[in-house]
């Protein structure tokens, strides 16, 4: 799994969350790391992403990857503070699975997470229930 977001605390924090699941998790900061990461495992099964990056934005990464005929499928979530209306639209045209904004619940985020991969509820269920 894939987060690309430039607060690093955000980073860390979404990170912890879902390795206390079955999840590996790689953290990007910036639009041309996180294209980078992708190259490097190019098996990542979701991409949680910020619209706010440095160097690109969170619609050029998600547009290049949908380019890519490896990742055209790959499960994106938008994870966002900010966003005006067209780039919503944009990546709702792009494919995006699911919004979310800042400030987010990490127990709801984790869910979604579990969801979007396809993971099996039974194998995550007590470490959804008992974390936050």
């Amino acid at each position: 799994m894939l987060v690309v977001d430039d607060e690093p605390h955000i980073g860390r924090i979404i990170k912890t969350r879902l390795e206390q699941g079955p999840f590996s998790v790689t953290l990007a900061e910036t639009g041309p790391a996180a294209l980078e990461a992708l190259e490097q495992q190019p098996e990542m099964r979701l991409l949680i992403l910020d619209l706010m990056l440095p160097g690109m934005s969170g619609i050029d990464v998600l547009r290049t990857v949908r380019r890519d005929p490896r990742w055209a499928q790959l499960p994106c979530l938008i994870l966002t503070a900010a966003g005006q209306d067209a780039q919503y639209r944009e990546a709702d045209a792009l494919g995006v699975a699911e919004f979310m904004t800042k400030p987010f619940s990490p127990r709801r985020l984790y869910a979604r997470a579990v969801a979007l991969t396809g993971v099996d509820d039974s194998e995550v269920r007590g470490d959804a229930e008992n974390a936050s």
